[in-house]
C-alpha cells in the first residue's frame, strides 16, 4: 500500500521522498494538526486520497469537452481521484462551471442569433478579449447553450461530443457528486476553483460568499470535507478561509507572472517570490496546498527538455504543503521535448515517461486532463 493523503497540511512526505508510508489528519491552515489512529492506521472522516493523487482537470478533458457532466462523468468512472470545477457567475449570480467567463470556444453561442449583440471587447485582468461572457448571460439564457470542444485542431475526436451537454451549473454539480458518492459508497473529491475573483468582485458578482453558500448547503465547508477551494489570486483563497474550512490551494503560473490581486493592491511581488521559502512560509499562512505550474517542480531547457527538479517540492513540504501541479496532456504538443514521439503535434507521446518524471520528485497530485493514464502512471509510485 502506497502512502494516503489527507486534505489539507502534509505531516509526513511522500513516498518518492521519505519511502515511508502514512499521512496525517489535518484541520484548516494555521491549526493544530493531530493523528486519528484506528487499528495502527490513520484515518480521515472525509475519505483518503493516495499519494500521488490523479486530479482530473475539467473532468476527463482528453477526451471528452472540458466543464460537462459528460468530461466529469468520465472522469469519475475512469477513477479519478479528485475531480475540478472551475466557476464563473451569470448576469444574475449563479455559479457555473467554465474555465472562463469568455464562452465563445466552449459553446455554440455564435450559432445563436439572438445573443450576437451581446459580443462585446472586455479586459480582464489585464487581456483585451473579444467575445461573449457569462456575467452578460443569466442562467435562463445559458442554459439554452451547449458545450463544445476547446480545441478542436488538437482533440477532433472530442467534437463527436460537441452539443451534447449544457454549461453545468455548480450546484448541480454538487447534487451530482452527493448522488454519486452515495452510489459508490464513497465521497467524490472535488478540486474547486475560483476564476478572476477581483474582476468580478467590481462587478458585484463577488464568488467567495456565493461558493461559501453552497458548500455549506451540501456540507462541504468544514476542514474535513472531500474538497479543495483554489485559486490563482491568494487573497480569494484569504477570504474563504474566514467562510469555510475547507483547505484551500494557491495556484502559481510562470516564475514572471504576478496574481492579478497583486497586480490591483499594487503588491510587487512575482510567482518567484512566492516559491521561495519566505513565500511559501507566507502563504502557508492561509493555504493549505500550491498547485504549481509543472515548469515550477521541473524547469525545461532551452531547447524545451526537461531540466533539473527544482528545490520546490522540498521548500513547500517543509511548510506542510501540499503540492498538486498542473497540467499533464497525453499529446506530443503539451509533453516535454524528452518525451514527444514522432512528427504529428496531435499524436500521443510517452506521456508516462513524463509522468514519471514529475512523480518521482515526490509531488503529492498531479492534474491531468487524461485520468486514465495518470492513474496507471501513479500506479507505480503508490506501491511503495
Amino acid at each position: 500500500m502506497g502512502q494516503e493523503q489527507q486534505p489539507g497540511r502534509r505531516l509526513v512526505l511522500g513516498a518518492a521522498v521519505l519511502g515511508a508510508a502514512g499521512a496525517a489528519t489535518v484541520g484548516s491552515g494555521g491549526s493544530a494538526f493531530a493523528e486519528e489512529k484506528a487499528g495502527g492506521r490513520e484515518k480521515h472522516p472525509g475519505g483518503r486520497l493516495p499519494v500521488p493523487a490523479v486530479v482530473a482537470h475539467r473532468g476527463a478533458s482528453g477526451y471528452r469537452p472540458e466543464h460537462t457532466f459528460g468530461s466529469y462523468q468520465l472522469a469519475l468512472d475512469m477513477g479519478a481521484d479528485v475531480i475540478e470545477q472551475d466557476l464563473v457567475p451569470t448576469k444574475d449570480g449563479h455559479l457555473v462551471c467554465r474555465h472562463e467567463n469568455d464562452i465563445t470556444a466552449t459553446t455554440n453561442v455564435a450559432d445563436h442569433p439572438e445573443f450576437a449583440g451581446r459580443k462585446t471587447t472586455k479586459t480582464v485582468d489585464g487581456a483585451a478579449l473579444t467575445g461573449w461572457f457569462t456575467e452578460d448571460f443569466t442562467l435562463a439564457e445559458l442554459r439554452t447553450l451547449r458545450a463544445k470542444e476547446r480545441i478542436p485542431q488538437t482533440r477532433q475526436r472530442n467534437t463527436l461530443y460537441d452539443g451534447r451537454w449544457e454549461v453545468p451549473l455548480f450546484e448541480d454539480v454538487l447534487k451530482w457528486a452527493e448522488k454519486e458518492g452515495k452510489r459508490r459508497g464513497r465521497p467524490v473529491w472535488l478540486h474547486i476553483e475560483t476564476k478572476h475573483p477581483t474582476y468580478f468582485r467590481k462587478l458585484g458578482l463577488e464568488l467567495e460568499p456565493r461558493l461559501a453558500k453552497l458548500l455549506r448547503a451540501y456540507g462541504r465547508h468544514r476542514a474535513h470535507s472531500p474538497n479543495f477551494v483554489q485559486s490563482f489570486e491568494p487573497s480569494s483563497i484569504q477570504r474563504l478561509k474566514k467562510l469555510v474550512d475547507c483547505p484551500g490551494v494557491c495556484l502559481l503560473d510562470a516564475l514572471t507572472s504576478r496574481p492579478w490581486d497583486f497586480v490591483e493592491a499594487g503588491d510587487p511581488r512575482t510567482v518567484a517570490d512566492l516559491v521561495k521559502p519566505e513565500g511559501l512560509k507566507w502563504m502557508a499562512r492561509f493555504a493549505d496546498g500550491i498547485g504549481p505550474v509543472v515548469d515550477l517542480v521541473i524547469p525545461k531547457k532551452p531547447d524545451g527538455s526537461l531540466g533539473e527538479p527544482t528545490t520546490l517540492v522540498r521548500d513547500a513540504h517543509a511548510q506542510n504543503l501540499v503540492l498538486h501541479p498542473y497540467t499533464m496532456r497525453n499529446e506530443n504538443t503539451f509533453l516535454p521535448l524528452d518525451f514527444k514521439r514522432g512528427t504529428d503535434p496531435n499524436a500521443y507521446g510517452d506521456s508516462f515517461g513524463a509522468f514519471r518524471a514529475y512523480f518521482a520528485t515526490g509531488i503529492d497530485g498531479i492534474f491531468t486532463d487524461n485520468p486514465d493514464t495518470g492513474l496507471l502512471a501513479a500506479a507505480e509510485f503508490r506501491k511503495g
